[in-house]
């Protein structure tokens, strides 16, 4: 393997980059914004075209005090949203004082050949200054073959005092292809919050 070189090593002195070099691009596809939503619902632009799509959650907050984020997904035009997953759930905790520290599996956000709505984040405070941030990525959707794997992360404020970073991953135990999905809160509306979903080339 070659390695290239910029005119001079310098960086300011690159006008195109080498024919041998290709980068990827993260492409919108759409964005949801919650206003009191029972869910926010993505039933398009999820197919073939990309083998990776990202959604991403900005300041997600509850009507209800404690609620957590969830998602599932479905096949073709249907809306069951009942999909079977096996995850994994972890999470690490610190509060204001420095004095509860946690690194830690929740075995009650994980599943195991499940159908319900999986859990992406801990508990959101529903004060005005809590919310859940992060994104969720998933892998070749439209995949006949394969199964569809999963993981996310996210940071949020809750329990009062606490910062909270989570992460999750599994699988859809599926060989038919993914083509919707469908984010709720555990209990409650979402409140507030942005869900951008993008394509990955």
């Amino acid at each position: 393997m070659a390695v290239l070189f910029a005119n001079n090593n310098s960086l300011s002195a690159i006008t195109s980059l080498p024919a041998s070099i290709s980068g990827g691009a993260i492409n919108l596809i759409s964005t949801q914004t919650a206003s009191s939503s029972s869910t926010l619902d993505f039933t398009s632009g999820i197919n073939s075209t990309y083998d990776e799509y990202v959604f991403k959650f900005y300041d997600i907050h509850p009507a209800t005090d404690g609620a957590y984020l969830t998602f599932q997904s479905d096949t073709g035009t249907n809306t069951n949203y009942n999909q079977t997953v096996t995850s994994t759930f972890i999470y690490a905790q610190n509060d204001e004082a420095d004095s509860d520290t946690t690194l830690a599996y929740a075995t009650s956000r994980d599943q195991a050949n499940g159908t319900a709505f999986q859990p992406i984040s801990l508990s959101i405070d529903a004060d005005n200054d809590s919310s859940f941030s992060g994104q969720l990525q998933v892998f070749a959707p439209s995949s006949t073959t394969f199964t569809k794997q999963w993981m996310s992360i996210g940071n949020e404020v809750g329990n009062g005092y606490y910062n909270y970073n989570t992460h999750a991953g599994g699988w859809f135990d599926t060989t038919s292809a993914l083509t919707r999905f469908q984010f709720k809160m555990s209990s409650g509306n979402i409140d507030s919050g942005v869900i951008k979903l993008y394509g990955i080339s």
